[in-house]
């Protein structure tokens, strides 16, 4: 019987997310007996277009990004603004030393910034949100975490709700990193929900420093409740800002701008 033709990394990338159109999620041991590689190999495609934003990873395999009824709205957001969160993401990391302990926030941008910490050593990351908390059990042996407890919110993969306001009373962070779902010049920072609008409300107020993190997208978008402002933020990283009206509000607030560029 004749071999299978020897696949390119790239090629080999490209079937799996064929197969994902498909069949909606893959398997390691699946995979490394499709494409006659060993495991190791199909770990390693499959973590490099997790990278990349074009699955989730999940316990030995990964799933489809486009499969709404097993994919989280976090998962559903993580291709938009890629470059920009990466770029905040590794902005941001810059102000994080070996052996500090942050508080971050839940979305796919917060998701960036832990995997811009990853070679970071004695970190103890304190999250409310799983995807944060899997990729560091996987992917980020030197970093610890703890997870907030509390209420799943469904289809979010984040715990929210009085018990996490509770667990956070007892916690003093070095730092906090916190996602807004918007912000709206002279107003302050937003979200959508009551219940993360309260944790993200005690987010901003209960490590030593403060930073925000949020890419262009973020300026001016739809958000119901208001949260907080930059007083008392140490620093608010973006990939830009066009029209200067997060500058304008950072500096009246004594906050520094970072504007992150792409590689």
């Amino acid at each position: 019987m004749p071999s299978s033709p020897v696949l390119t990394p790239e090629e080999r990338r490209a079937a799996i997310l064929a197969m994902l159109d498909q069949e909606a999620s893959v398997q390691v041991a699946q995979l490394a007996e499709t494409f006659d590689v060993s495991r190791v190999t199909a770990r390693a495609d499959l973590d490099a277009l997790a990278r990349d934003g074009k699955l989730r990873r999940t316990h030995g395999g990964a799933i489809s990004l486009s499969k709404t009824l097993t994919v989280s709205v976090q998962d559903k957001r993580v291709n938009i603004n890629a470059e920009a969160k990466r770029a905040i993401a590794r902005a941001a990391a810059a102000f994080v030393n070996d052996g500090d302990s942050v508080l971050v926030d839940s979305g796919t941008t917060a998701l960036e910034f832990v995997r811009a910490l990853a070679e970071r050593n004695g970190v103890t990351v304190v999250t409310d949100d799983f995807s944060i908390a899997d990729y560091i059990d996987r992917s980020a042996p030197s970093l610890n975490v703890i997870i907030l407890g509390g209420s799943l919110r469904k289809g979010h993969r984040y715990i929210t709700g009085p018990l996490t306001l509770r667990m956070l009373e007892m916690l003093r962070p070095d730092k906090a990193f916190v996602t807004p779902t918007s912000y709206v010049p002279g107003r302050g920072l937003m979200t959508n929900n009551q219940e993360m609008a309260e944790l993200k409300q005690a987010f901003l107020h209960c490590a030593g420093k403060t930073y925000v993190l949020m890419d262009a997208s973020k300026i001016n978008a739809p958000g119901l409740l208001w949260f907080g402002t930059f007083n008392g933020v140490e620093a608010v990283v973006v990939d830009t800002d066009p029209d200067g009206l997060v500058t304008a509000d950072a500096q009246e607030a004594g906050c520094q701008v970072v504007c992150a560029t792409a590689e």
